[in-house]
């Protein structure tokens, strides 16, 4: 009887021995998609999107910074009620900094998954096709870290291949350009 067991639980492994080999393959999906023409287009629209409320949030802090240098430089010289309002006004400026800063992530993590939600089932797709006309038994994702892969070669990644197929097959209608940075306001001209 454990022989028959034993059988049993060994017959597969070695009848994929005798046959052909078995490709495993590797590919990192977040670099994928980000790597992708698609991937960085969304992120560079994304940048652009959040940049006037990053700079907005960048000029709350720097309020909060100036309130709190004043409180430091003063406090010798301060009234008792003149630090207390000072203190009071830092922590309101504070707490609105903080929920502020906890929406923008808020709305940055949704409007990511909605590019991922749009994207995963075209990768899914692309991955398929290539595994399949490659010979790919199995493809892991060793970007999650919950994949319980210790080692993976160089020699198994498929992440470039999938990146330069997914342009391929959804190719974007232009080409994605770095976020530029905010330009300053442009001073008020002086009378001479």
């Amino acid at each position: 009887m454990t022989r028959t067991i034993l059988f049993l639980l060994i017959a597969p492994v070695f009848a994929a021995a005798q046959g052909a080999p078995q490709k495993i393959g590797a590919i990192n999906i977040q670099a994928a998609m980000t790597g992708t023409q698609e991937g960085k287009k969304a992120a560079d629209d994304l940048a652009k999107k959040l940049t006037p409320r990053k700079n907005a949030i960048d000029a709350k802090a720097a309020q909060i910074r100036a309130l709190q240098d004043k409180l430091q430089r003063g406090g010798v010289a301060m009234s008792e009620a003149a630090k207390a309002d000072l203190t009071r006004q830092i922590d309101e400026q504070t707490k609105s900094y903080n929920r502020d800063m906890e929406d923008a992530q808020a709305e940055m993590n949704d409007d990511q998954r909605e590019i991922i939600a749009g994207m995963t089932p075209k990768m899914t797709s692309v991955i398929d096709k290539y595994a399949t006309a490659h010979g790919f038994s199995v493809v892991f994702d060793v970007s999650n870290p919950n994949t319980p892969l210790l080692y993976v070669s160089n020699m198994i990644d498929i992440t470039r291949d999938i990146i330069e197929l997914y342009d391929q097959s959804y190719p974007v209608s232009e080409a994605p350009r770095p976020a530029a940075a905010p330009k300053p306001p442009t001073p008020p001209a002086t009378k001479k």
